[in-house]
Parts: structure tokens; C-alpha cells; sequence
């Protein structure tokens, strides 16, 4: 098989509300919200950095204009700590800035994740793209092994060339929290997707197999959107768009190496800064 193009671009949707932190979400973007010292947001761009995807594209919405500042230079702050200890803490901020190009565009309308994806249309182009919701946070496997969820999913595209989905397993009775995928495993942990259904009731779910929010899709992904019906509260699926897509081309399903923590719910939120405390950030 030819050599597949290498992926340079991630969309990340986040034109959402973040209700349930409110009262904090009320003026600050959830995806600003931080694991110790560091937004969400900042750990999914990173991610994707590592994944070699250098071409970052946000799909934001009122009230988010956090998200475009922080990855901006902030004179003011970066004057008064200049040559002091604290000048540390923006190593990291400013690597990401100095490698990747960022790009914004609104969602005037909260009509589900398939219709974010489809506002980024202009952004992407005719090339296979990364998608990541950074409520998902994604811990690397091992200390041995560094490579995150999207660069899983990056490898595994150079091999197949097709558009590839992250799954994990989850409780049988959360299903209705999920998209949840049936399939053939192809490979160990590797699935070819056959159906998907979103957010099931536990008695309806074909497999405990959900999706989580990393995804490298193909262009012809934004066909598929485009004649995708709303479905439950009026939302364009993504679930439902690989669905159609799935029935006439191969969509894969891959179960990622790491841990996840759904800091959309405020326990998962606590266990990753507890996480990130004692493994990353504590002394």
C-alpha cells in the first residue's frame, strides 16, 4: 500500500457550555478549566503535537474567547516575570506556540458534535484530519511507552488509510453516556466497524464498546454530514454520519493503550488532577 499522507491537521470542537461545572463555567470556557496548572484544552493541543498534527483548528462559540488568548502572546505577563523563576512556567505554553498554527471558527448553533465538525469543513480541506473533544483526557500507556491516543490512531492510519475511531470499554450501564460501536476484530484491539449506535439504553446496546473523543477521519466524512439527519434533541451525530460511512467504506475501531478520564463529569475532572498531581506535577 502506497504511503498514506502524513496528517497535519486536528479540529477541536469546543463551542459547548460546560453546564455541569457550572457556576465556573458560567464566564470561563470548560475546556479552560485546569488539571493542576494547566488548561484541558493545552493537553489536547499538546497531544495532537505529538501526533504531528502542527495545524490546529477550534470550533468555539460565544463566550470563548479565553481559548484564542492563551494561545497568544501576553505581554504584559510575560514582561513582569521576564528573568525571574516563574518564566518556567511558560515553557510549555510556548512550545506549542512556536509549533503550531491555530485557526478559529464559531458555531453559531449547539447542534451537536457532526455539525461542529462540519463548520470546520473550510479549515480542512481534502485531507484526512484529527479530531479530539478535550474533555477526554488521555494519560500516556507507560513510562516506556509515551505515545498518546491520537499518535496511536496516527500510526495505525499509516497502515490502513481509513478513517479510525478510539473505543474503550466501558459498564454495560453507561452505555446511554456513549456512541457504542459492534464490529468484527480484525486484530488484536482492532475492529472493523459494522454499526454504531449513540448513547443506547443499556438493554439496546450491541457491545459495552465506547467511543471516546479521539478520531482521524477522511474528508468524504463531510458528505456524510451533510446528508445526516438530526437526530435525538435535533443534534447531526458524528455516530450517525460514520454509520452511512462505515456501509460503504472501511471505518476502523481500535481499543488505545493509556488511561482516559471523562473530565466532562466533575469526578473524572477530580481523578485526573489527582492523577496528573501525583505523576506529573508533584515533586
Amino acid at each position: 500500500m502506497a504511503n498514506a499522507p502524513h496528517i497535519r491537521k486536528c479540529l477541536f470542537p469546543a463551542a459547548g457550555y460546560g453546564t455541569r461545572f457550572l457556576p465556573a463555567t458560567k464566564a470561563m470556557p470548560k475546556e479552560m478549566l485546569p488539571i493542576v496548572n494547566k488548561p484541558l484544552i493545552q493537553y489536547g493541543v499538546e497531544e495532537a503535537l505529538e501526533a504531528g498534527m502542527n495545524q490546529i483548528g477550534f470550533i468555539t462559540g460565544r463566550g470563548k474567547r479565553a481559548i484564542a488568548d492563551h494561545f497568544d502572546t501576553s505581554f504584559e505577563l510575560e514582561h513582569q516575570i521576564f528573568g525571574t523563576s516563574k518564566e518556567k512556567y511558560l515553557e510549555d505554553i510556548r512550545h506549542v506556540m512556536d509549533n503550531c498554527e491555530f485557526v478559529f471558527m464559531r458555531q453559531r448553533e449547539m447542534l451537536g458534535l457532526g455539525h461542529a465538525i462540519l463548520t470546520g469543513e473550510p479549515m480542512i480541506g481534502p485531507e484526512p484530519f484529527g479530531v479530539m473533544l478535550a474533555d477526554d483526557l488521555c494519560a500516556t500507556p507507560t513510562e516506556d511507552d509515551q505515545t498518546k491516543a491520537m499518535g496511536q490512531l496516527a500510526e495505525l492510519y499509516q497502515r490502513y488509510q481509513c478513517s479510525i475511531i478510539a473505543i474503550e470499554e466501558v459498564p454495560i450501564e453507561d452505555t446511554a453516556s456513549y456512541g457504542i460501536i459492534s464490529g468484527e476484530e480484525i486484530a488484536d484491539g482492532i475492529y472493523q466497524v459494522t454499526d454504531m449506535v449513540e448513547k443506547p439504553k443499556p438493554e439496546d446496546a450491541p457491545t459495552n464498546m465506547a467511543i471516546i473523543g479521539r478520531y482521524i477521519l477522511t474528508p468524504e466524512i463531510f458528505t456524510y454530514l451533510r446528508k445526516t439527519e438530526p437526530g435525538a434533541n435535533g443534534e447531526i451525530q458524528i455516530t450517525d454520519a460514520l454509520r452511512l460511512l462505515a456501509q460503504d467504506r472501511q471505518v476502523l475501531a481500535v481499543k488505545f493503550k493509556g488511561r482516559r478520564f471523562d473530565c466532562g463529569s466533575v469526578e473524572g475532572f477530580i481523578e485526573a488532577t489527582n492523577y496528573y498531581y501525583e505523576n506529573e506535577y508533584k515533586p
